[in-house]
């Protein structure tokens, strides 16, 4: 796995390796992440973007969103293994600095001390946990108004209130549904 474009662009990632199956990392595929950051640059983002990346595994999509230009990300995810290579990854790219990692689920999050303009939400396929994790997000003041999100999910998923339906794209397996804060 690496970094497509941007800045990093080829930096190889750490590996996730045999990892540990309760992780359920599941890291974004590089052919994905590409098509996701074409989609992207058509909103003119993630230039100058404060980033949040929920369940965020190996903070791939997040670094993919530094290297391209935005000015900070924050990583959320409560699994021991992800924020191990969350911070490797922060590490081999030297953006420490630009970046904070949240060590909580995605659904438990503590006030924002600034909102984002661009979520990716990433949680375990079918398990139901993006919707509340969104809605938290919003409530404790993390999601800007009018920002971007980039739902990552085995099937297409209805945006819930305060959020509408932008576009939604299929990779295979993977769907992603592209929301707007409203």
């Amino acid at each position: 796995m690496r970094i497509i474009g941007g800045q990093h662009r080829g930096l190889t990632l750490a590996s996730v390796g045999k990892g540990d199956a309760a992780a359920h990392l599941r890291p974004t595929p590089d052919r994905v992440r590409e098509s996701l950051f074409n989609v992207l640059a058509g909103y003119g983002l993630p230039d100058g973007a404060r980033v949040l990346d929920l369940f965020a595994g190996t903070g791939a999509l997040g670094l993919e969103a530094l290297s391209r230009g935005a000015s900070h990300a924050t990583f959320v995810d409560k699994g021991r293994a992800a924020q191990r290579l969350i911070r490797e990854n922060l590490s081999k790219a030297r953006r420490e600095a630009d970046a904070r990692i949240l060590t909580c689920a995605a659904d438990r999050l503590p006030k924002a001390s600034a909102p984002c303009d661009l979520v990716f939400l990433d949680p375990p396929y079918g398990q139901g946990l993006g919707g509340p994790a969104l809605v938290t997000a919003r409530r404790q003041g993390w999601i800007a108004p009018d920002a971007l999100i980039l739902w990552e999910e085995s099937a297409a998923q209805d945006p819930p209130d305060g959020f509408s339906l932008e576009d939604s794209r299929r990779y295979g397996d993977t769907h992603i549904t592209v929301l707007r804060a409203s």
